[in-house]
């Protein structure tokens, strides 16, 4: 069996080099080849003539390619070398992606040393027992989503910023109801195990004017209302209404399906009165928007109740299709127009869904203006060869051969090829056709009533 290149990882704790043990201080001498994820660490001291990755972290335009871009680099060394150290701030499996990524690749052997973490000191500091109370541990720079439906406590770590503070503060502070009382204390934890550390309650009223550094953490014993509650609470309204109304005890996927309808309807039309300019028409479209996401919540309920889904499957589910259907902004794959996307996108669903072809999936009982737009958008998404035997012919000569004389191939052929020049030229058919048949009857209707 053929031996893989191999990186030991050690966790260089949270904060000085008198939290390093004793197993991590002996495998970094143990190697020669040294890397550190960062020199920004009062420990980095402890692992000399180490490459750093922190100009990767200078000139990254997102997080994604930084991890990424060390592992390749680790991997190479790996490989090079035959064994290298990389050195991580705090515990190697606390709130450390590189590592996981270096997990789940089966180019190297990882071999993985314990150290503490922030979160030992934290704990002592606060003077708690995180089991006992069931503290969960959150990413700052995802606290909105992560914290859905919370009521704490909370110790949310990746604090690193001014603009993550205030983020925080704004998801607290969102809805009908802020997630804290005015005079609500949270505690800032700042540096732990440094001189300097900071352990301190504020008015959670005040998280955007904290210095914030890459030691940061905030602790929120208690929340007065949970995350995103107006979600909350309206699962839990839906669930109330299937319980106790007569008229949506009855309700079933089928009786549901006209309500579905109008209320998408109902939504388009909003979406055609809006005034973007103007700011007018909003206040409808927030309605109808509400009316059509009754219909989407009383669905999921229908679902849940027959141990099928619930809501939250349905929104991992789109959430977890949407980031790999965007490998041009979750990966490595570019992307330079939305022509590029489309055909990104189709091919993608293709291979997922192990379709054959990129028009398998199109529903043949939708509108047929609806119908033809599809069909062209899934025939350009086609590579050049294979498009080139499905091209249309242009509006003159469709035209010349409805005069010539008109049946359902010609007309049919016309209305096609409008479709397409709608389509290239960025024009909804649809909307158009809809607009300019509003038109006509506004001006028929402004004649009728002339003649009275």
């Amino acid at each position: 069996m053929v031996e893989l290149p191999r990186i030991i990882v050690v966790g260089l704790g949270p904060g000085d080099v008198d939290l390093l043990t004793v197993g991590t201080v002996a495998a970094i001498a143990s190697v020669e080849v040294r890397f550190l994820r960062t020199s920004r660490h009062p420990a980095a001291v402890a692992v000399p003539d180490a490459t750093t990755f922190d100009s990767i972290y200078e000139t990254a335009e997102r997080m994604g390619e930084v991890y990424s871009e060390i592992v390749e680099r680790l991997v190479d060394a790996a490989t090079e070398h035959g064994v290298v150290l990389y050195a991580v701030p705090g515990s190697p499996l606390v709130a450390e992606h590189t590592i996981e990524l270096l997990l789940a690749d089966e180019r190297v052997d990882l071999e993985v040393h314990p150290a503490l973490s922030f979160l030992d000191l934290a704990w002592v500091r606060l003077g708690i027992d995180p089991v006992e109370r069931g503290v969960r541990v959150l990413d700052g720079h995802r606290f909105a989503v992560e914290g859905a439906g919370e009521r704490g406590p909370l110790l949310v770590a990746q604090c690193d910023s001014v603009h993550v503070l205030s983020d925080i503060k704004l998801a607290l502070d969102s809805g009908l109801t802020p997630c804290l009382g005015p005079d609500a204390q949270v505690v800032l934890l700042q540096r732990l195990g440094l001189p300097d550390e900071v352990v301190r309650s504020i008015a959670w009223t005040e998280l955007d004017r904290v210095e914030a550094d890459h030691l940061t953490s905030i602790y929120l014993p208690q929340l007065a209302a949970p995350m995103a509650s107006e979600l909350v609470a309206f699962v839990e309204l839906v669930a109330t209404l299937r319980a106790e109304c007569p008229w949506d005890q009855e309700q079933t996927h089928e009786s549901l399906r006209r309500h579905l309808l109008e209320e998408s309807y109902e939504v388009l039309e909003a979406i055609d009165q809006l005034d973007v300019d103007a700011g007018e028409g909003y206040d409808h479209l927030e309605e109808e928007l509400g009316d059509l996401l009754f219909q989407v919540f009383f669905h999921s309920q229908l679902a849940t109740e027959q141990g099928q889904f619930t809501i939250a499957d349905v929104a991992r589910n789109v959430h977890d299709k949407l980031r790999s259907r965007h490998p041009h902004v979750f990966g490595d794959v570019e992307a330079h127009d939305a022509d590029a996307v489309v055909a990104s996108w189709e091919q993608i669903k293709k291979s997922e869904k192990g379709r054959s072809s990129v028009f398998d999936g199109v529903p043949d009982a939708i509108p047929a203006l609806l119908y033809a737009l599809k069909v062209r958008k899934k025939a350009s998404s086609l590579p050049t060869e294979q498009r080139s035997l499905t091209e249309i012919p242009q509006i003159g000569e469709a035209l010349a051969a409805v005069e010539a004389g008109a049946d359902d191939d010609s007309v049919g052929a016309l209305l096609l090829a409008v479709v397409e020049l709608s389509r290239l030229s960025g024009v909804d058919p649809e909307t158009a056709l809809r607009a300019a048949a509003r038109r006509h009857r506004d001006d028929a209707r402004a004649a009728e009533l002339a003649n009275q």
